[in-house]
């Protein structure tokens, strides 16, 4: 007999708003020294190694240092990031749904985010994808 697997909350995420990945993208691109690619399947922006920024069913997803959080989360819209129920991620808050239509906003909050990941230590290299140690 096997056992049946309870389907991943991963699995039952909703994709990004076209809207979202647009200016997201165009924002994103304008960043010296980050990387983009996809984390969960969502567009996302890292720099040494870390996330700093990306999309997420919720929208706009932004890992940021605490005084920078506390300002984003004073914001109408704005909310802690909890990809799972229980489960939020401390470093992380999402911006309001109407940054979307800011340009401005999204970018100037990109940059806060990238300075944050800047300053973590960079992760090793030495650790490969899907390898445990």
């Amino acid at each position: 007999m096997s056992k049946s697997k309870k389907p991943s909350p991963v699995s039952r995420w909703k994709p990004a708003s076209a809207e979202w990945v647009r200016a997201f993208g165009g924002a994103a691109r304008e960043l010296t020294g980050a990387e983009q690619r996809k984390m969960f399947g969502y567009p996302a922006a890292f720099v040494n190694g870390h996330m700093f920024a990306g999309l997420h069913e919720s929208g706009l997803v932004l890992r940021l240092g605490d005084s920078d959080r506390a300002a984003l989360l004073a914001l109408p819209g704005a909310k802690p990031f909890e990809p799972m129920p229980g489960r939020p991620m401390r470093q992380y808050a999402v911006a309001p749904a109407g940054f979307v239509s800011k340009p401005a906003e999204v970018r100037a909050w990109l940059r806060k985010a990238l300075a944050y990941g800047s300053s973590l230590p960079a992760k090793s290299a030495s650790r490969k994808k899907g390898k445990a140690r």
